[in-house]
Parts: C-alpha cells; structure tokens; sequence
C-alpha cells in the first residue's frame, strides 16, 4: 500500500455538523478552495479528507471493498472510478443540474454513476535556458523527445502512480496503436532519467534544472511558468491523452442525503469556477479561466480517449510497463 497524506480540514463551524469522509487526488490548495466553497453551500457538513496520488487513492478504495471508509471519492480520474464502478462500489446518482455540463464529462454508460469536474492533458516541461545551452530543438512531436541529446535529460511520472503518468502511457496506446507505442517507450525510456511519483515532479524537474523536459500536464506546467520557471509549456502536434477529474458517492456511505447534496454542488456553476482557478477545462460551458501561460490550441490536440478501454485494460498495461520499465522508478518520498 502506498503512503497517503491523511489532510483533515477543521474549520471552525457551529457544534454539530455532520463528518463527510472525502478521498482525493486533488491538489492541497485545491482541497483549501473546495472546503471554503462548501462550508458556504452545505455549512453543515464537515468534510475529512484523505489525499493521495491517483493511482495511490485508487488502490486504496479497492482495498478497502470490504470495509469501506470513504462517503464521497471526489477529485479521482474517471477511468479509476469506473474501476470502482465494475467492482459494485458506487451509489447511482446523477447530480441535479448535470444537464448543463458538457457531455464528455457525464458517465457514458448505465448506471449513472460519476461525474466529471475538470479535464488535464498530457504537456512537455522543456527547460528552454537548458535547452539553448545543449543546442536541443524544442520537442513538438513526442518522437522528437527520443534525439541523442536528451540521453538522461527527461523525467517521466511513474504511471502506476500517477494519473498524469497513466493518461501519458494510455494516450500513446491509443493514439499510436501498441505495437508502435510500446517500440516508442522503449526508445524514450533509453533517455529517461528516473520515473517520479507524481505528475507534477518532472515539471517542478524541468523548471529547477535537474532535467531538460519533464513529462507532465498542461495546468501544472503553466503554472509553474507563471512563477518564474525558465520552461516552455508544450503540447505535442501530434496529440495527446487526457483524463478527467471526476466525482462519485460510495454506495455504502453512512450519509446518503448529504452525499447527493456534496455530488449536486459539485456539479454547479459554482464548483465550477473552484475548478478553473487550477484548470482551463472544466465540465460547466459557462465558465473558462485560461492562464496567460497556458499552451495555445491544448484542448484541439486531445485524442480520442476511450475511457472505458483505459479501465478493462488497466493493469495489463501497468504490469507490462513495470517489466519493461521499473528499474528507473523512484520511489514516493
């Protein structure tokens, strides 16, 4: 089982509110905005959060099947909680004012089970001062990232951790077929340094110099620029796999009423602008935030993800990843 970081939130609130037990993969900043947003919308609920990395808190939910802990799995990949989905894990519920989203966030497949917040895409972190100084051109095609030079000059999230790292490998499965995808990560892996535990590692990497281009995700990317980090954020011409963050209650929550009330908030316009201080696409067509540094045409360059193919062939993927792969992994801190 993988460490996960236990976050629990104790605003002060009148006596008597009701102990809502929230998994995540969310960020910690993020959690701080959605515990505000909720304290205005449902003053009596008193959320407890448990934090983990997207493949960390997935591993989690279903190793806890038979002594469920979670009410609400908030913030999680769609693909992971369709894994939950399968296992009979998830209450039905589709949140009122689901009709207003747009409709690839919305659970495709009866019974209606989760539904989306925000979506995140595959980006490269490349360190531009680094780059210049070892004369490497910027990569806009993925195999571009597999010249000479950059020989040990990239970082990678490790996908059975990471969500970013998942969505990376799973994207080029699905977009350059296997056998090509396969032949093209073992020719990135003979130039990866290390594969890190989270999406955001290899960018925090890339823009402190420890590598030349780190593999990681558009928001953390442009956000990272917007601090001072000396990187280009880029999204490869040749398309990209994503995910989507998304919502479910556990169909063996002890607070059934109040669940549906956290699933409809997460749901509005309001959530929906909580989303969009980190992410540029979120679920509700009427809100958008792009960051001045958020890479030009990002949402244009998503693949066609199959989502449901993600979930069924999961841990096959994983399993040949590590065979292949595992001896460059760094364990989580």
């Amino acid at each position: 089982m993988h460490l996960l970081t236990i976050v629990p939130v104790r605003m002060a609130s009148a006596d008597g509110r009701t102990e809502i037990t929230i998994y995540t993969a969310i960020e910690s900043e993020q959690i701080a905005w959605i515990t505000e947003g909720l304290a205005k919308a449902l003053p009596e609920v008193k959320p407890v959060w448990v934090r983990g990395s997207t493949g960390a808190i997935t591993d989690r939910l279903l190793g806890e099947k038979e002594r469920p802990q979670a009410d609400v799995a908030l913030g999680i990949g769609a693909s992971s909680l369709m894994l939950l989905e399968q296992a009979g894990m998830l209450a039905e519920y589709k949140p009122a004012g689901a009709a207003e989203l747009r409709s690839f966030f919305l659970d495709p497949a009866p019974p209606y089970t989760w539904t989306g917040m925000d979506a995140y895409l595959g980006a490269v972190c490349f360190n531009t001062d680094l780059g210049r100084s070892l004369t490497l051109m910027r990569p806009v095609l993925w195999r571009e990232l597999l010249a000479p030079g950059f020989k040990g000059r990239i970082a990678m999230p490790n996908p059975r951790l990471s969500g970013t790292g998942f969505l990376l490998v799973a994207g080029w499965l699905q977009s350059m077929g296997e056998t090509a995808a396969w032949e093209f990560m073992d020719a990135l892996h003979a130039n990866v340094a290390a594969y890190l535990p989270t999406g955001s590692d290899p960018c925090y990497g890339a823009g402190n110099g420890t590598y030349v281009a780190g593999l990681s995700f558009d928001m953390r990317g442009a956000a990272e620029r917007a601090k001072g980090a000396p990187i280009e954020v880029i999204v490869p011409v040749d398309g990209v796999g994503w995910e989507q963050e998304a919502s479910a209650i556990l169909k063996t929550t002890r607070h059934p009423d109040l669940s549906r009330r956290i699933m409809d908030w997460t749901a509005s316009k309001e959530a929906n602008a909580i989303y969009a201080r980190s992410f540029a696409i979120v679920a509700h067509p009427g809100v958008a935030n792009a960051a001045p540094d958020y890479p030009a045409h990002a949402e244009a360059r998503m693949i066609k993800v199959d989502l449901q193919w993600k979930t069924r062939n999961r841990e096959r993927i994983l399993q040949e990843w590590t065979r292949r792969y595992g001896e460059k992994v760094q364990p989580p801190r």
